[in-house]
């Protein structure tokens, strides 16, 4: 399990392994040096650079997937395009990731609709040959049919002072999500089997310290429009992933729970009316702690305990 499982380009079959390429490009460079490398035709990028693509032959189905640190978000521009757009050939830069043919963020967490969160090179319609990402993920997928054709793809790294739907590097760490009146999800996705321990939840209009585990979302917190959502599963869109519990009282202390799934997630829902925060820390559950499928059954693709 893990990271490099999932990324997948929509239009191709691209292969699992690519942990190993992010872990690759994970040490950071220094501040006054430009990094500069060729790009891959299935790639991951970890930070800031150049990064040239140069086909030796025809590329159909090409994905490099950039991620940062969760308090960054992603600046992606295009420079020395040599692509037939009219034959066929396009470059398109993506707000978010495309992961085994779900998106992340979801449409329920993003603030854009879908299809602003694309820019075409090849469209008409496109203002120029930049993208911003919302979150600390991006992405660029390509068609290059001619040998010797390509690009040169900028990566930089700029702060966001208000995090919101990360994926995280590591399947160890600690986070705070704090959602400022805003009428606005965030997800705090973790590719990987973990235990999450919630050490501070303080919502808007909660009345009680008191936390009752495993409490159902439709037992109902989502109708209290302030909330913290656990889920599972084995994709990334979150509207299709299996709710563990949900959380609508401020609590003050530990309380853990341990998500044998592939991808397990911290969710923020916000009305708006009100500053929330959750801080939670996160470790990768040992092999004997995974529970075991459970043959014939609906959720046997993940086990929760």
């Amino acid at each position: 399990m893990g990271l490099g499982r999932y990324i997948e380009d929509s239009n191709n079959d691209a292969s699992d392994g690519l942990y190993s390429l992010l872990t690759l490009d994970q040490k950071r460079e220094s501040e006054d040096f430009i990094f500069r490398r060729p790009l891959r035709c299935l790639d991951m990028l970890a930070t800031d650079g150049y990064f040239t693509f140069v086909a030796s032959q025809p590329q159909l189905a090409c994905a490099a997937f950039v991620i940062a640190e969760p308090s960054e978000v992603i600046s992606l521009e295009l420079s020395d395009v040599s692509i037939d757009c009219s034959a066929g050939d396009f470059i398109k830069m993506f707000d978010g990731w495309v992961l085994k043919g779900e998106k992340f963020p979801s449409r329920q967490d993003h603030p854009l609709p879908l299809h602003q969160r694309y820019t075409d090179y090849c469209s008409s319609t496109a203002s120029d040959a930049t993208s911003r990402s919302s979150q600390n993920v991006a992405m660029i997928f390509f068609r290059i049919h001619s040998p010797d054709s390509g690009f040169t793809l900028a990566v930089k790294k700029l702060h966001n002072p208000f995090p919101c739907n990360i994926i995280s590097q590591s399947p160890e760490g600690s986070f705070t999500m704090v959602m400022p009146h805003q009428r606005r999800n965030c997800s705090f996705s973790i590719i990987y089997p973990v235990e999450i321990r919630l050490t501070e939840l303080s919502l808007g209009q909660a009345k009680s310290n008191e936390l009752s585990p495993q409490r159902q979302v439709w037992s109902g917190c989502s109708g209290s429009g302030d909330y913290v959502e656990l889920l599972g599963g084995n994709g990334v869109d979150t509207s299709k992933m299996f709710p563990v519990a949900d959380l609508c009282f401020s609590l003050s202390g530990l309380t853990q729970m341990k998500i044998g799934c592939d991808n397990s997630v911290v969710r923020l829902v916000s009305s708006g009316n009100y500053i929330n925060r959750v801080s939670f820390q996160y470790r990768l559950l040992e092999q004997r702690e995974l529970p075991k499928t459970r043959e014939n059954s609906l959720d046997n693709f993940c086990a929760v305990e």
